[in-house]
């Protein structure tokens, strides 16, 4: 399992520990990844993701998965919740046009 977040995209970053004597050596900032089950209010559904910390402040700030889902970029997302997505606003679509 990749260590990204699929709501934001956010992965593994690198850089380095430097000691007191100014020794360099190479480590991994991982992202801090939770396994949530976020529910989707227009779908009428639950959704399991695995998302970060930030992320999951981000979609409660927002008012939920399905807003979020509106005003994220394409680009960021996973393959899974592009899907959803799609769904998402197909749903919104049907909702303004009835």
């Amino acid at each position: 399992m990749a260590r990204r977040c699929e709501l934001t995209g956010k992965g593994v970053q690198t850089g380095n520990n430097v000691s007191h004597a100014n020794n360099r050596t190479r480590r991994r900032f991982l992202p801090n990844l939770c396994n949530v089950t976020l529910i989707s209010d227009l779908l009428g559904r639950s959704v399991r993701l695995r998302i970060s910390a930030h992320a999951l402040r981000t979609v409660e700030h927002r008012g939920g998965l399905d807003n979020f889902l509106i005003k994220a970029k394409t680009a960021e997302l996973s393959l899974r919740v592009r899907e959803l997505k799609r769904q998402v606003e197909k749903k919104t679509a049907a909702a303004v046009a009835a």
